[in-house]
């Protein structure tokens, strides 16, 4: 029996979680949970995966790029920065498909049943995530600094639900000594989370979809990166087939390179006639033109187009 295209998904995404986050024992110990600061930490997760959660085995890219833009020096990551760009470029949104563990904690969000209708967000909302990006990990680690002129990680310290998720909550509940300091910063953060949690519920991937930073980078790369979703025009009915099974709102024949399409396969499995391909090659063109017609010449055979008998 084939594994379909969406247990194979399901089950990168599952590895990828583990191994961003393979430190289980440090969830418990005498003094409560603790973060890992080994070597691995020096390293990016292609993916949004806390720093400060007790399991993560590497780092966040985007809390990565805060703290070193944020520094005394206002140093600029070339680092961080070039590992943004040669992935955003290689693989594009397919991290947020398949690599990001923050992205699986959203699915299993999504499977909660609940009766309700398929539920789209307004068209201006995934602009927001674009904003997000500009002024709280790129303009306020620079432009609002403290009395001895740090900048602060403001994108981690004021709206990261991840954070508040695998990092915050962990610590806080394991040390007295963090509870008794708690103030108004953390139960927005909670009431945030919370709000994207609910969110993430009613709309799949809601987080994705409106906040999440990274995704705004990987989505402007999608355009040009290597790994692409490209459509066989000569096989195409037009059936929108695709286009009703995505759950990123996006309609695959006519935005191949959506900024939102996280390169999950859905489309093309949903395709009767297989003209939906993803894979590597850049700016692949497809051959528009076929001696045989999608249907095989017999329209009674036809799959999608509805003329078939």
């Amino acid at each position: 029996m084939k594994m379909t295209q969406a247990i194979k998904r399901k089950a990168i995404q599952i590895a990828a979680f583990g191994l961003n986050n393979c430190h289980i024992g440090n969830y418990v110990g005498e003094k409560g949970a603790r973060i890992y600061t080994g070597q691995w930490k020096q390293f990016c997760s292609p993916g949004l995966n806390c720093y400060s959660c007790p399991a993560a085995s590497v780092s966040c890219p985007i809390g990565a790029l805060q703290a070193v833009s944020g520094s005394m020096t206002f140093d600029f990551s070339f680092y961080v920065v070039g590992f943004l760009l040669a992935v955003g470029v290689l693989l594009g949104r397919l991290v947020c498909g398949f690599l990001c563990p923050f992205g699986l904690i959203q699915e299993l969000f999504a499977l909660i049943p609940l009766p309700r209708k398929k539920l789209r967000l307004p068209r201006w909302v995934k602009y927001v995530k674009y904003v997000i990006l500009v002024v709280f990990v790129l303009i306020m680690p620079v432009a609002v600094t403290n009395i001895v002129g740090m900048g602060q990680p403001a994108f981690c310290q004021y709206i990261c639900p991840a954070g508040t998720l695998q990092g915050g909550i962990p610590l806080v509940s394991t040390h007295p000594e963090l509870q008794q300091s708690l103030g108004w910063l953390f139960s927005w953060k909670m009431l945030l989370l919370v709000g994207t949690l609910v969110g993430c519920v009613l709309v799949y991937r809601f987080f994705c979809k409106a906040m999440c930073p990274l995704g705004a980078i990987y989505g402007l790369l999608n355009k040009v990166s290597f790994y692409r979703l490209t459509v066989d025009e000569a096989k195409c009915i037009h059936c929108g087939k695709c286009a009703r099974v995505c759950r990123m709102d996006v309609d695959p024949v006519k935005h191949p390179q959506s900024m939102e399409c996280i390169r999950c396969g859905d489309c093309a499995a949903a395709c009767p006639t297989g003209a939906i391909k993803l894979g590597f090659g850049f700016f692949k063109k497809e051959n528009k033109q076929e001696e045989t017609p999608a249907c095989g010449g017999s329209c009674a055979n036809c799959k999608g187009c509805g003329k078939g008998k």
